[in-house]
């Protein structure tokens, strides 16, 4: 099929690469001009997993093509796919300028038939609002179709996660473009659930909101099992093998960051007051996310006593392993927060080093190559991303680099017997109180 994908971040250039993988022409459009010959030449806006190589072939079988031009993209396509930004606005709320101005372009150049699919993360009724755009704008006689298509792609995984979805959800208003999507995503086997395009929309909300939801739940019962003596590892695992429960995203820690937890959870809260409910649950799960980051500079604090003069090295900074992001990264909160508190910082992460330099300009904060650069002088390391490297780290010679032997760890990724057995002293997130 003949595909266009406009907007080429995070979601559009994984959904375009993939659908070239599957064997569909690809046109990717965006009016980042810099990034559009970045990507002709091969270079990757972002980290990604699996994505560079995949780009890469594509492009050369011309299966996938970048452009700026929008035209080309609405000519040649069947199924258009929106995927710019939805920024969050002061209020809490979807900036949805982005999307208007696509949908005005693509009207300017239909000249039959169009399926137009929204796969940005939307506010329930935007399937309306881009229908009602595309009549006023469209030429007389030029039929369409708007259906809703959204993603469930996470960062680190995305190539995976669109090739091997556990769910492709469907959101459409007429026989034909049902059918079209169904032709599209026909070779992967995966459930598929075919609905309205207003409870399209609410699937992604919703499912966002409730992992966020769990997330903030183990650590909220983290905070309880360090004031009792409990370990929060093992209630999580207790917990997660009821059926009903699982365990996934019961991992205590720091919190969910990136771009669509946070946003999406305030566009959600937002959406609910628009139509008239308070959604005092989802608001919760915001103040717990919050506090969670501002817990750990207290338990680093608690495990030097005093933090003005020290210098804390924090290994890790993007919001997540196997991604680069830093869009409401935890990090960037507990750096700030060390910071203003009298300390110095000393940092790694393994792809998001030149992310962080226009991030922590003006602070005293050093970005080192490796983690035992950031290990040398410093009186503790904090783990604040769960990159599996730092699991496997020469803990002896950080030890020998360490003013104090101590590791406060915000994703409980370490063995704590094992450290505490080098002469560490360790403090995780949900154990025991530190001494």
């Amino acid at each position: 099929m003949q595909l266009a994908v406009i907007g080429v971040g995070h979601v559009g250039l994984v959904t375009a690469a993939c659908f070239a993988e599957l064997g569909h022409q690809v046109v990717a459009v965006d009016q980042d001009t810099a990034r559009i010959e970045g990507l002709q030449h091969g270079k990757m806006p972002f980290y990604e997993p699996e994505l560079e190589p995949l780009v890469r072939r594509h492009l050369a079988s011309q299966r996938l093509r970048v452009t700026t031009t929008i035209a080309e993209g609405v000519r040649q396509a069947q199924l258009i796919f929106i995927c710019v930004g939805t920024p969050q606005r002061p209020d809490g709320s979807a900036d949805l300028a982005a999307v208007e101005h696509v949908v005005c372009d693509i009207a300017q150049h239909l000249s039959d038939y169009r399926l137009i699919i929204e796969k940005s993360t939307v506010p329930v009724e935007t399937g309306h609002w881009i229908e009602r755009t595309l009549q006023r704008h469209v030429k007389a006689g030029v039929e369409f179709d708007v259906a809703s298509n959204p993603e469930f792609l996470r960062e680190g995984t995305a190539v995976h996660d669109f090739l091997h979805p556990d769910r492709i959800v469907l959101g459409v208003s007429s026989a034909r473009a049902q059918q079209l999507l169904l032709q599209l995503y026909a070779p992967l086997k995966a459930p598929i659930v075919t609905t309205d395009v207003k409870s399209a929309e609410l699937i992604k909300h919703a499912s966002n909101a409730f992992l966020a939801m769990k997330i903030s739940f183990i650590n909220a019962i983290a905070q309880v099992c360090e004031r009792v003596g409990a370990d929060v590892t093992d209630v999580a695992e207790g917990m997660g093998l009821d059926p009903r429960i699982g365990r996934a995203f019961l991992n205590a820690g720091l919190g969910f960051g990136g771009f669509c937890f946070p946003k999406d959870l305030e566009a959600f809260i937002r959406i609910a007051e628009q139509v008239g409910y308070d959604f005092t649950l989802l608001k919760a799960v915001k103040q717990i996310n919050e506090d969670q980051k501002r817990h750990f500079v207290r338990r680093i604090e608690s495990a030097l006593w005093v933090l003005s003069g020290k210098t804390i090295g924090v290994l890790g900074l993007a919001f997540k392993a196997g991604t680069d992001d830093m869009r409401f990264a935890p990090a960037i909160d507990i750096v700030r927060g060390l910071c203003e508190v009298g300390a110095t910082v000393r940092a790694y992460d393994p792809q998001a080093l030149s992310i962080a330099n226009g991030l922590f300009r003006g602070l005293p904060v050093t970005l080192c190559n490796d983690p035992y650069a950031v290990a040398e002088g410093a009186d503790c390391l904090a783990i604040v991303t769960e990159w599996p490297e730092f699991k496997t780290l020469d803990f002896a010679r950080l030890k020998s680099l360490l003013r104090q032997p101590t590791i406060v760890d915000g994703r409980n990724l370490l063995d704590p017997e094992a450290l505490r057995a080098l002469g560490f002293q360790y403090v995780g997130i949900g154990r025991e109180n530190p001494t």
